[in-house]
């Protein structure tokens, strides 16, 4: 792993980043996502982790974190991906978006640097995910994109330790950054808000046509197996037109194989006055998924174990049946084919499945490596 170049004067959570360019105004750009904060020495982004220091972008948040936590990997979620198996979670602070609905507001949106109260390097990190069980890393609770450095210097501490990493996003980054955050990763699940332009530039102040090109990226482009997430959000990207559309995409430019989940919104931040979303209309988005020809949909956020149930496409047996995050049958075979018809299931396996369940484990770390 190469070592990242500190900053001179800087604390010991700040590093040089390569992504940025000198403007004639004196300003310098940061070239992470298509934001482009134009910043003047001291100036922090919209996503408030990276700051222009002198000369060049700094990453402020390098080696803290808001927490961490054993999750099962269901929850980021992945459905495909060692199911039923630990996987070491945390975030930073901040965000690159402005969703007005975020579910994780009290880490994104934050402004505050004591946010980052855990302190790991990122091989003190993958010691400590190895002792613990975990089968992977995974970097969540807000986007992985603002904190690349850390996250690419995690993921492959990982890879050393035997682990695995997983970026959870919302796919919104420029070109050459994402080819080299996404060379470090394992697994992704990418949260496609809505699929209109005009919600991403209303409510998520972004655009959705950045976060396409990373879907297709990652499917066709690289070996990371790749998840889709929509929160649906009742008056505002639920209704069957919408939902139509997004699903005939997937199948058009990313395949039929490629898991979707329709998971429940809950009032939240800016969007309190938003009722949560009837159990109906994730099974009714899931029934028009499989209409447009996906194989793999699911529901979340609810009970809903039939609508959460890998089937066969083959055969049609249940595979694996799911409550929420916990398994209660597991019908593949260490490499992921039905068991009662041979059909290939796609997606990661190694072995049987974990038994961790639906168990939620803070960890609290201290120890400080930034090799």
């Amino acid at each position: 792993m190469a070592a990242r170049p500190r900053v001179d004067g800087a604390d010991e959570f700040t590093v040089g980043t390569a992504h940025h360019r000198a403007l004639d105004d004196g300003r310098i750009e940061c070239t992470v996502c298509p934001r482009a904060c134009r910043l003047r020495d001291g100036q922090r982004g919209l996503c408030f982790v990276r700051a222009r220091a002198g000369d060049q972008i700094v990453l402020t948040s390098y080696g803290r974190s808001s927490g961490f936590c054993v999750d099962p990997i269901e929850k980021k979620p992945l459905n495909h991906f060692l199911p039923g198996t630990p996987v070491l979670s945390f975030g930073t602070a901040g965000c690159n978006l402005g969703c007005r609905f975020c579910q994780n507001w009290d880490i994104s949106k934050s402004r505050e640097i004591d946010t980052l109260a855990s302190a790991a390097g990122p091989e003190t990190l993958a010691a400590e995910a190895k002792r613990l069980g975990c089968k992977s890393i995974a970097f969540t609770y807000n986007d992985p994109t603002i904190f690349l450095e850390y996250a690419a210097d995690c993921a492959d501490a990982a890879r050393a330790a035997g682990l695995k990493a997983v970026a959870v996003s919302a796919g919104y980054i420029n070109a050459e950054p994402r080819a080299e955050l996404y060379a470090h990763m394992d697994a992704a699940n990418i949260d496609l808000k809505a699929f209109t332009e005009d919600f991403y530039k209303k409510i998520a102040f972004a655009s959705l046509g950045t976060v396409l090109e990373t879907l297709e990226y990652l499917v066709h482009e690289t070996e990371v197996w790749t998840e889709i997430t929509t929160l649906l959000i009742p008056g505002h990207n639920d209704s069957d037109a919408e939902i139509a559309a997004e699903c005939a995409w997937i199948a058009e430019h990313l395949g039929p194989d490629v898991p979707l989940h329709f998971t429940a919104f809950h009032p939240d931040f800016k969007m309190r006055d938003v009722p949560p979303t009837p159990p109906a209309t994730l099974r009714r988005a899931r029934a028009r998924a499989l209409a447009e020809g996906l194989r793999y949909v699911y529901t979340g956020n609810v009970h809903d174990t039939a609508n959460q149930t890998t089937y066969c496409p083959g055969c049609g047996e249940a595979l694996v049946i799911r409550d929420w995050y916990r398994i209660d049958r597991y019908a593949l075979s260490n490499s992921g084919q039905c068991s009662f018809c041979g059909v290939n299931i796609p997606g990661v396996y190694e072995g049987k499945a974990g038994d961790w369940g639906p168990r939620r484990q803070p960890i609290r770390l201290t120890a400080s490596s930034h090799k």
